[in-house]
């Protein structure tokens, strides 16, 4: 009886010990939600709710949520740092243009109006000049109100002036920035931040045989979890593949989006060097990753196979751009 007793009172204090563990974690992910930096309103509170739900799944005590939380709570945390650092870079982006728009207004305010102003004050002052030469006869007073009041006016259409041409060149500034960012758009890939096909054609088509050689990346495994998963794991899935392969990389190194599950990197290597790129980047971009649907981590699966197209034979751009076709349509 008194091992069973003893027994018992383990098996209690072992519960008890895992009752607490379970509040102590899930108050530490409440926690987390709580003190979450305010920066983007929606980006906050889907974060928040999310990690209040997996807070509340931690509580039950099942032993498959548990296991599953590590990759969600890291899931979580790293689309909120992502999210995060893309909003203050954009406040970043926008303070500085706020400081040059204001220096141009003080550069603006420091300029000369033209020829025009100065002619209006060489007048003025002759007017004031004979406005003393007729102190005598009575005129000064009212020639010195008629100058003070062209001056006034004068002084009115110079800050009228300035702030229209102020504004336009903050206009213009603003054109110029949306052109460059929609330039820059049409040249990228939006979700994995790499060129897209029209963009690597042109650079092939500019570069010498010989000096380079293409990795012909087909990715298997990004459209089917955009099927089972949704388009905004499929759009998650290709950033994160494409952030893996940057980092992979030379800075050197040029990539490309060609295709849905396509993509073609332009690296100054030998191809015994590139095959053995090639390789490292089945080995290790193959395989599961960690996304996030509704605040939930899923395991879509990718399974990368690199092709190598060498252009030390001087290879004309239209016969590499062929073979890169080929690459790809035998696998359509």
């Amino acid at each position: 009886m008194i091992s069973i007793q003893s027994s018992m009172t383990e098996l209690e204090r072992s519960h008890q010990v895992r009752q607490t563990v379970l509040e102590c974690y899930s108050a530490a992910v409440n926690n987390v939600a709580h003190y979450a930096m305010e920066l983007d309103p929606e980006v906050t509170r889907q974060y928040r709710r999310h990690l209040s739900a997996l807070a509340a799944e931690v509580l039950s005590g099942d032993e498959g949520s548990l296991t599953n939380s590590r990759a969600t709570l890291r899931g979580l945390l790293r689309d909120f740092r992502d999210r995060s650092s893309a909003y203050v870079a954009n406040l970043r982006d926008e303070l500085a243009g706020t400081a040059r728009a204001l220096e141009e207004i003080l550069d603006s305010l420091n300029q000369s109006d033209g020829d025009h102003e100065a002619r209006l004050r060489t007048a003025l002052a002759s007017l004031r000049t004979v406005a003393a030469a007729e102190q005598a006869r009575g005129l000064s007073e009212a020639m010195t109100k008629a100058a003070d009041s062209i001056e006034q006016s004068v002084e009115e259409m110079r800050k009228q002036h300035q702030l229209s041409v102020t504004q336009f060149m903050t206009e213009i500034r603003m054109l110029h920035k949306r052109i460059d960012t929609l330039e820059a758009a049409a040249s990228m890939d939006h979700l994995t931040r790499l060129a897209n096909r029209g963009e690597m054609t042109e650079r092939i088509r500019l570069s010498s045989g010989g000096e380079y050689c293409l990795l012909l990346l087909n990715t298997r495994g990004l459209l089917r979890a955009e099927v089972e998963f949704g388009k905004e794991v499929g759009e998650e899935l290709a950033a994160a593949f494409a952030k893996r392969l940057r980092n992979g990389l030379k800075q050197d190194s040029e990539g490309s989006r060609w295709g849905a599950e396509e993509f073609v990197i332009k690296v100054a290597l030998k191809k015994p060097e590139a095959m053995a790129l090639g390789r490292w980047i089945n080995e290790n971009l193959s395989g599961q990753y960690v996304c996030l649907k509704a605040g939930k981590a899923v395991r879509p699966t990718l399974q990368v196979s690199v092709g190598v197209v060498d252009t030390s034979a001087g290879e004309q751009a239209d016969h590499v751009l062929r073979r890169i076709d080929l690459f790809f349509g035998d696998r359509h």
